[in-house]
């Protein structure tokens, strides 16, 4: 929100536009626009590792990661595991081998998005490779420039 010299307010004007990004466009009607990328607690770096995901009551589903932030992991899985089970995960990642439960929040077609419930040293350990992975992304921009 800006003050205009006039002592009007400008207040943006919000919609979500393709892929899941934000738009902010200004009421002056400049045309100009500006992308927020999709707004959430910790950023997602791409991650593709075999995943082994055990339901309640269920045997184990194996697939592979999409990717993976602080706070959760997506996976391509091919078996349907319902919205809000709680699941056991089992990955690696290069640091080493992760076993933690998490809450099934989302699902697309196959793509499955799951909340991390457990804090302690795999959460430790996703941290770590989250900012390993953060690191590397920004050095691979810094060549591309």
């Amino acid at each position: 929100m800006s003050i205009l010299p006039s002592g009007g307010v400008l207040r943006p004007e919000f919609s979500v536009g393709a892929g899941r990004k934000l738009e902010v466009r200004s009421q002056l009607g400049t045309g100009k626009t500006s992308d927020i990328v999709d707004q959430r607690r910790h950023a997602r770096f791409k991650l593709d590792v075999a995943i082994r995901v055990y339901p309640r009551n269920s045997p184990v589903i194996r697939g592979s990661t999409v990717d993976i932030s602080e706070s959760g992991i997506s996976a391509m899985l091919l078996e349907e595991v319902p919205i809000g089970e709680i699941v056991r995960l089992e990955f690696a990642l290069p640091m080493g081998d992760v076993e933690l439960l998490a809450l099934v929040r989302h699902r697309s077609a196959f793509r499955y998005g799951m909340q991390f419930l457990e804090a302690g040293s795999a959460q430790s350990m996703i941290g770590r490779t989250c900012r390993q992975l953060s690191i590397a992304h920004d050095l691979r921009d810094s060549k591309s420039v």
